[in-house]
């Protein structure tokens, strides 16, 4: 969500190399596609809206208002919503930590996955206690069902995180340690979005060209996704209105740019 979408338009399509174009999600909002295929969608923050701009992903479930009743259960909070959006209805959420998180009810966009050949690659959730946030998010969005077409939920010892997987995919991961009252939002619980490029050198200088920042320094991929030889490198980048992505894909030599 972007207080100037054209703006973000511009900057995305730049550094990430999206096409944008109309979807059936309401006015104001455009679906971003990478060879193609649908990536992310960018929407128009209200006016009246004093939240920050930042990347938010969305669950989807069958039933909105059942799963609003989850999250609030499980001492989440809902703080917009369900409500009727496009062609679906949607919640604004965040679980007990304060990560924000978007449940989706209704037809997803054709083609429109995580973790395939399009971007984006992955979702990182970054928390106080990933066990906690499993067992949270696996109530709530029924995770490790046993239903056909649920995502599978493993610990992965060696660097002590959990590993959410669906139709042999790796599509998000969750590990602890950030700290619910540190100053910088970098550090905080929240979801962090990996996008796919085709070369992480010349989207951070793209990205930094057109207003953005470098978060952190350039560093290799750990854990399935760097096995598998498409993800080397990944960099986390602001944008020039704040919020925070991470670029990943192949790299020469990076030169880190404040």
């Amino acid at each position: 969500m972007a207080r100037d979408p054209a703006a973000s338009q511009a900057f995305y399509g730049a550094v990430l190399g999206w096409q944008f174009g109309a979807a059936r999600l309401g006015e104001g909002f455009t679906v971003g596609f990478s060879d193609g295929v649908p990536v992310a969608g960018i929407g128009a923050l209200p006016p009246a809206v004093t939240g920050p701009v930042a990347w938010t992903p969305y669950f989807a479930v069958d039933d909105a208002d059942v799963t609003a009743a989850r999250i609030r259960e499980r001492s989440g909070t809902v703080a917009v919503g369900p409500l009727a959006f496009g062609t679906g209805r949607a919640a604004l959420a965040s679980d007990r930590d304060g990560a924000v998180f978007g449940i989706w009810q209704g037809d997803a966009i054709p083609d429109w996955g995580m973790g395939g050949e399009a971007a984006p690659a992955w979702l990182e959730l970054r928390t106080r206690d990933a066990f906690d946030a499993a067992i949270f998010y696996g109530e709530v969005l029924e995770w490790a069902c046993g239903q056909t077409g649920c995502c599978e939920v493993a610990y992965v010892e060696e660097n002590n995180r959990i590993q959410l997987r669906h139709a042999g995919r790796t599509v998000a991961r969750l590990h602890g340690g950030s700290l619910a009252a540190a100053p910088d939002p970098a550090l905080r619980p929240r979801w962090h979005v990996h996008f796919r490029v085709p070369d992480v050198e010349t989207a951070v200088k793209a990205a930094t060209a057109l207003g953005g920042s470098t978060v952190s320094a350039p560093r290799p991929v750990s854990g399935p996704a760097a096995d598998s030889g498409l993800f080397p490198h990944e960099v986390t980048l602001r944008d020039p209105d704040g919020a925070l992505f991470a670029v990943v894909g192949p790299a020469g030599p990076i030169s880190r740019t404040a």
